[in-house]
Formats: structure tokens, C-alpha cells, sequence
């Protein structure tokens, strides 16, 4: 029987002043600069036509994509294995690798593989995937077909940073969230949007869907975003039930016009879904592993 997604309510958090520690205790993601990784040149296959919102299913040009064919190592030209067990602004356990123990390729599929091991002062491994310096999107549709993992403290995430994050820093560079899961709403995914001139002003808004059966650990789900001028609009299999635009944002600057790069990871722990459960209550089994078939980028011609 084919699951039927329930979209639930939108959400609206604005934090600044004296909350603005709470607002990074509960961002659900941040990136630190990494200056050893190249700034991208803005993408050459943006076009004005592009900008204008059209469709789902008028994005038919592929024009960039990774389809994990075959097996072995992560293709180097297309990705980056950020490595660092920093908590990355939200207390999470992990340390990411660059290790093929975490992250590789199989049977047609991406393996994001997140371990209970220790590493560098950290009880767990995963691994950390992303697009920056190597390829940037601005206007068009991005799917990623993936199936995820699930257990308490379990954190995968499908999103988008602003390709101009060294010069113009978290959260005005501005993030996309295309997909979050808490592991222990396994049947529940978000989609949010972060913004604000500085960390003191960072605010986000965005809405959730629910499978009304089976949860999205069982099967294959394509996680879309659909970016266009003054628009983002978000999908789970060519559903939407998102929709932001720059009139959600006033008065800060729309950063959501510029180039983006993808991320892939899975976290694990940390302020916004709480730590894997005590070995002896309930306990999250490990290696849990996020599959992802392909990462596609459509335009419309």
C-alpha cells in the first residue's frame, strides 16, 4: 500500500536580544568556516528564465547529479568529507571522518554510516558530506532519493548553506533545511528555513509532514526543494507542503536568491532531538546508515 503524507502544522520562531542563546541551542543546523575549502564561483547554469516559479513537474533538464553507481569511495570531485568533532553549535557526539568505514559507495547507493565508536574525545562516528568549492545551485529543483535512519538521538539531514559563508557568515549567508529527521519521530520529516543578519538575530520558519503509515526508515522517499526568485517551496515525493517567500523574512535581507551548496550527514545527539538512550533503557542500535540512491538538480528549459 503506498504511504499517503499528512502535512502538519508550519512553524514560526523568532529569537533575538537576550534569547539569542537560545535560538543556537535550538537551530537544528550550523556550519563553522572552513577556510582550507575553497569558496565556489556563483553556478554558470543559473538563468533568468530560471528564476520565474514554475511546476514540479516542469523541472525536466537535468543538469547536475551524482547517481552512486557501482561501489568504492566517494567520488572526490563532487564531494568533500568534512572531517571535526566540534558539536557543531549544537552539542552533537559525533566525530565526523573521512573514512570509507563511514562513508563509501554500494550497491548503487550512498552509505552514510554512523557508528559507536570512539574517536578524538567522542563516542560515536559519522560522516559529513558536502558540495562546497566543487558545485553550487541557485534556481531549480534538487531531489535526493534517500531512506533514513531512525533510533533516539539519531539526526539525518539533507540541506543547503549559502555558497558565500566565509564572506558573509551563518546565519545571513542563510540555510535550507530540505530535510530533518528526530529519530524518534521516525515517521516525520522538516523542512526549514534559517535567516537573520548575525547569530543574535538568527530566526527560522518552516513546517513538517507525516507518513500516515509505515515510517520513512522503511522505504525510499525523494526529499525536494524547489528554488526560485523570492521563493522556496519544499517536497516529499513531488508533495508539496512548505512554502516560504522573501515576504516571510521582512525586514532582513533574502539570501535565498544567491548559489547554495548541498550537505549529507547524520548526527547524532546534541540540543535538538536529545542524546542516544542509556545501554540499558531502550537502547538506539548501532551502525545505523542513511541510503541515498542519487542527488539530482533539475531547470526547466
Amino acid at each position: 500500500m503506498k504511504n499517503h503524507l499528512i502535512p502538519t502544522r508550519s512553524f514560526h520562531f523568532c529569537k533575538a536580544g537576550a534569547s539569542a542563546l537560545l535560538a543556537l541551542s535550538l537551530l537544528a543546523c550550523t556550519e563553522e568556516k572552513k577556510p582550507d575549502i575553497p569558496a565556489p564561483t556563483p553556478d554558470p547554469t543559473s538563468t533568468t528564465a530560471n528564476a520565474e516559479a514554475k511546476d514540479y513537474t516542469q523541472y525536466t533538464e537535468l543538469i547536475w547529479s551524482d547517481e552512486f553507481d557501482g561501489g568504492g569511495a566517494v567520488d572526490q570531485t563532487k564531494w568533500t568529507q568534512e572531517t571535526g568533532g566540534n558539536g557543531w553549535g549544537n552539542n552533537e557526539l559525533q566525530y565526523y571522518t573521512n573514512s570509507t568505514e563511514n562513508s563509501y559507495v554500494s550497491s548503487g547507493n550512498l552509505i552514510i554510516e554512523t557508528k559507536k565508536q570512539a574517536m578524538s574525545g567522542r563516542d560515536y562516528t559519522s560522516a559529513r558530506l558536502i558540495t562546497k568549492g566543487k558545485q553550487s545551485f541557485t534556481f531549480g529543483r534538487i531531489d535526493v532519493r534517500a531512506k533514513l535512519p531512525k533510533g533516539q538521538g539519531i539526526w539525518p539531514a539533507i540541506w543547503m548553506l549559502g555558497s558565500d559563508i566565509d564572506q558573509n557568515n551563518w546565519p545571513a549567508c542563510g540555510e535550507i533545511d530540505i530535510m530533518e529527521l528526530r529519530g524518534h519521530e521516525p515517521n516525520k520529516v522538516l523542512s526549514t528555513m534559517h535567516y537573520g543578519s548575525n547569530t543574535a538575530t538568527h530566526q527560522y520558519k518552516g513546517s513538517e509532514t507525516t507518513l500516515a503509515s509505515s515510517d520513512f526508515a522503511n522505504d525510499f522517499h525523494i526529499f525536494s526543494v524547489v528554488r526560485s526568485r523570492d521563493k522556496i517551496r519544499s517536497y516529499v515525493d513531488g508533495r508539496e507542503f512548505y512554502s516560504f517567500t522573501a515576504s516571510d523574512i521582512s525586514p532582513y535581507a533574502y539570501p535565498f536568491n544567491n548559489p547554495f551548496f548541498v550537505i549529507l550527514n547524520v548526527a547524532v545527539g546534541g540540543n535538538f532531538l536529545g542524546n542516544p538512550t542509556p545501554e540499558t533503557i531502550n537502547t538506539t542500535s548501532f551502525p545505523q546508515q542513511m541510503l541515498v540512491d542519487y542527488v539530482r538538480f533539475y531547470q526547466y528549459k
